[in-house]
């Protein structure tokens, strides 16, 4: 091919924007400077708590504060924690909520995201509005304060979960993605004198599995996470659960089992190395789960977004 005829290509072939253009080297290296510091930002901070929790009371007090270079690594401010009392305990009743509240919510939430995706339910269209409604007007927390305590769900478990077990934006998002399956598989299981429920669990179901794992970290997370249902619903410290137990260490610099106490006070422990340990034992659930269900965040909330 002779140069005037790739000229005269090149000339004739439509300009592609700026952002379909290949990188320059200086380009890369501009982008993964710039998320290497981004990384760092979220890393350093996770490092010092780390560390800070594994560090012995003397070395936190040869520092003045946070250890950022470890130091005569010890698990004693974890095994205190873990050995007993109420950080234990609150542990126990943020994974005994978690687990359980997970499971109501996503019962909940995929039973109604699968009547709503189908359009000849009854009063769909009439439900789907006024769950939409719901996402703009609340009734605030008075009212809702005065509903909870009418059933009786003061200083019970079920106050932690009940409040918050439906998220309208998650069944929103399962619903766009159950509407993107093909419909023909559903009718010819139809066809073939399969009810509604069994669609729903030998159809329906192992083709969401990307869109349930996200749903799910999502739940599971903000129940992990919560602590205000626990602070106006509960007055039993015993029932705290562990974010709330955490508030309490950080804001009133203060440990509850008399045991902790008495070691702060004799020198033994830190207060801050107990505090940066809680802080741990809460995020640890979290950065286990998320890595798993990582790969599926695409595809199930994309999918479901667009199609919804």
């Amino acid at each position: 091919m002779s140069l005037n005829t790739q000229l005269i290509r090149s000339l004739q072939a439509p300009a592609r924007p700026s952002w379909e253009e290949e990188p320059s080297r200086t380009g890369l290296t501009l982008k993964g400077g710039f998320l290497a510091l981004c990384c760092l930002c979220v890393l350093a901070p996770l490092w010092i708590v780390i560390v800070t929790s594994l560090s012995p009371k003397p070395v936190i007090d040869r520092v003045g504060g946070l250890v950022v270079i470890p130091q005569d690594i010890t698990f004693i401010n974890y095994t205190e924690l873990l050995g007993g009392g109420q950080v234990s305990r609150a542990m126990l009743v943020s994974i005994g909520v978690t687990l359980v509240g997970t499971v109501i919510s996503m019962a909940v939430s995929v039973l109604a995201a699968y009547g709503l995706s189908r359009p000849g339910s009854l009063g769909h269209r009439f439900l789907l509005m006024a769950l939409m409604v719901t996402m703009f007007f609340g009734a605030g927390l008075i009212p809702t304060y005065l509903l909870v305590q009418s059933l009786g769900l003061t200083d019970t478990y079920l106050s932690l979960i009940l409040p918050s077990a439906v998220s309208v934006f998650n069944i929103l998002v399962l619903r766009g993605f159950f509407m993107g399956i093909s419909p023909e598989l559903t009718e010819s299981a139809r066809i073939d004198g399969a009810s509604d429920l069994r669609i729903l669990l030998t159809i329906i179901l192992p083709l969401s599995r990307a869109v349930l794992a996200v749903i799910s970290l999502f739940y599971a997370v903000g129940y992990w996470s919560a602590w205000f249902n626990a602070s106006i619903y509960l007055t039993d410290q015993q029932m705290m659960p562990l974010q709330n137990v955490l508030k309490q260490l950080v804001q009133k610099n203060t440990v509850a089992p008399a045991g902790l106490q008495q070691a702060v006070h004799t020198g033994q422990l830190s207060a801050l190395g107990l505090q940066m340990a809680v802080m741990v034992l809460a995020l640890v659930p979290v950065a286990i789960a998320s890595p798993f269900v990582q790969r599926h965040f695409k595809k199930g909330m994309l999918t479901g977004a667009v199609k919804g």
